[in-house]
C-alpha cells in the first residue's frame, strides 16, 4: 500500500466488533514510522457495548478526503481505492519531476 500521500487517518471503531474489523486491519497496515514521517493517526476506541458503525476518513496531500465504509469495501476494497488514489498522486509527482 501507497502511503507516501496520506497526511491524517481518523478511525472510530469498536474494538470487539466483528463489523470493525477491516477498519482494525487497516490501521495494522499502515507502517510503524508514519507518524515520524507526517502522518497524523486519530483512533477512537467505543465502549463495548456501543453499536454505531465503524468509521474511517484518510486524507491525501493533494486535499482529497476519502469516507471508506469498511462494512461493505472489506479490508481489500480499503486497501484498493486508497492505492487508485495514490497512484494518481505518484503519477502526478512523478510528471512534475521529470
Amino acid at each position: 500500500m501507497i502511503t507516501r500521500f496520506i497526511t491524517e487517518v481518523n478511525t472510530k471503531f469498536n474494538p470487539f466488533s466483528m463489523r470493525s474489523r477491516a477498519t482494525r486491519l487497516f490501521l495494522s497496515s499502515l507502517p510503524s514510522n508514519a507518524r515520524q514521517n507526517g502522518m497524523q493517526i486519530n483512533t477512537t476506541l467505543l465502549p463495548r457495548t456501543s453499536t454505531a458503525p465503524p468509521t474511517l476518513r484518510v486524507k491525501f496531500k493533494d486535499g482529497k478526503e476519502m469516507n471508506l465504509d469498511g462494512e461493505q469495501l472489506g479490508i481489500k476494497g480499503i486497501i484498493e481505492e486508497v492505492d487508485r488514489h495514490s497512484r494518481a498522486l505518484q503519477k502526478q509527482a512523478d510528471l512534475t519531476d521529470g
